[in-house]
């Protein structure tokens, strides 16, 4: 049994975990010699049908330009304004059997275009390129970045002995009685200094290594792994800033459910890969301070995401703490204000 999980099975017996509003009480599974992370089972991919039967369909809700076979199958889905794009692949599941929770099973990948998507773009010579490449891929995805960082995910690292890919804690442990220490980026847990685009750097705490709170573990899966461009700071600018908060009021993306104060109620309208935006504090301000990153339907139909949160120490798409769904009136669905796609 990992350190994460020791840690969280621990939390949980302390009551810790028991604050969740709404939240009936924690439920921990048979125990395991060792938390393991549910492989990614993958169909085999079926080969990408030639560009001449390939048709390109607009549609609203948001606009968008769909690609479709001739058999009038969806494969890709590029929305305006938006790097995100979602295909039609081999079906894979995401679990983690070792917490409560339904499993996600999907067909969607999604990556990330080189440029935001626009009206008619598919006029451009990049998009039967990106098409050739990507239709029926099975390289590691934004999806697959996320789970390299679920309880118990292998560690794996670069030729620079760099950690990039292994279970993430949330935060170093704080003092007995203080609350969660936060302010922890993906440079924080890849333990490397960095240098942004803009020439500011940054460099890690040695205290916080192998820990991402929620934005960081966002910047960490698109930024870092995925390759989307960050800031350093919460300012308006040609990147994802630091913060969830700078993340839904000044990010880049397309906004598909405002933030009007309430809970957002067409959660149609969302795709896998899509940013998640809550208001967990319930402060007077009423402003987002929590992100997470939409996987899909789950087994029974729920609407499941993954984020980085104290009372799971660490990414999670399982229910440990607080059900990690949209739609059944728990703690999280409850704070749920609004939805973008980068």
């Amino acid at each position: 049994m990992n350190g994460r999980t020791r840690l969280l099975l621990r939390r949980s017996l302390m009551g810790v975990l028991a604050v969740a509003v709404g939240v009936g009480g924690i439920v921990i599974g048979a125990q395991r010699q060792d938390a393991q992370v549910a492989p990614i089972a993958a169909s085999p991919s079926a080969p990408a049908p030639a560009a001449a039967e390939l048709r390109f369909v607009r549609r609203d809700g948001p606009a968008r330009t769909t690609v479709v076979d001739a058999a009038g199958t969806v494969l890709v889905t590029f929305t305006d304004g938006a790097r995100t794009a979602t295909l039609d692949g081999p079906e894979r599941t995401f679990a983690e059997p070792q917490f409560p929770g339904r499993a996600v099973t999907t067909r969607v990948w999604v990556r990330l275009l080189p440029q935001e998507w626009r009206p008619e773009e598919e006029n451009a010579p990049w998009v039967r390129d990106w098409l050739r490449t990507n239709l029926g891929s099975t390289d590691p995805d934004v999806l697959a970045f996320a789970r390299d960082y679920l309880d118990g995910a292998p560690v794996e690292r670069d030729a620079q002995e760099v950690r990039f890919k292994g279970d993430a804690a949330f935060g170093p442990p704080p003092p007995p009685g203080s609350p969660p220490i936060e302010n922890n980026d993906f440079y924080d847990y890849l333990g490397v200094d960095w240098r942004f685009a803009d020439g500011a750097q940054r460099e890690p705490d040695p205290v916080r290594y192998g820990t991402v709170d929620c934005s960081g573990f966002v910047r960490l899966v698109y930024g870092f792994r995925a390759g989307y461009p960050l800031i350093p700071t919460n300012e308006r600018g040609p990147g994802l800033p630091r913060r969830a908060r700078a993340m839904s009021e000044n990010g880049p993306g397309v906004t598909l459910l405002p933030d009007t104060g309430g809970i957002p109620a067409d959660l149609g309208v969302l795709q896998a890969g899509d940013l998640l935006f809550f208001d967990l504090d319930k402060t007077a301000d009423g402003r987002t301070d929590h992100v997470a990153i939409y996987l899909g339907r789950d087994e029974a139909g729920g609407h499941r995401f993954v984020s980085s949160r104290v009372r799971a120490d660490g990414p999670t798409l399982g229910d440990l703490g607080g059900t990690s769904l949209l739609d059944d009136g728990g703690y999280y669905a409850r704070s749920f204000r609004s939805a973008k796609r980068l």
